[in-house]
């Protein structure tokens, strides 16, 4: 899927990235603790929380992920948003709550990796 259609299921915003949208990512997963992140997650290239600060972008970044997208409304600050341009990621922000949006998502074929 490309993160331009991922935008387009949860109605996001594009915070940034805005250029990688045509970008394929296979896999997803929703968190709002980023040490179940660390722990648990493999081959996940978007990943959905509400958790607002820059260890999430640098957990993002550390196991490779594509995209962040802010459930709740919740918004990334200019820090972060910097970090992640700096980093290559797609940041995005929606309405949808963190439920809502990964069954969106996983309805549409976003999956897990096969590793998990």
């Amino acid at each position: 899927m490309k993160m331009k259609r991922v935008a387009e299921l949860l109605a996001a915003e594009v915070c940034c990235g805005a250029e990688l949208l045509e970008s394929e990512v296979h896999s997803a997963c929703g968190s709002d603790m980023m040490s179940d992140v660390l722990a648990y997650v493999k081959d996940q290239a978007v990943l959905l929380t509400g958790l607002v600060n820059p260890q999430v972008v640098r957990t993002a970044v550390m196991m490779d992920m594509r995209c962040i997208v802010f459930v709740r409304s919740k918004a990334p600050t200019p820090e972060m948003l910097a970090l992640a341009e700096d980093s290559g990621l797609v940041v995005m922000k929606t309405s949808k709550r963190m439920y809502e949006a990964c069954g969106v998502l996983y309805a549409d074929g976003l999956r897990l990796s096969e590793a998990n």
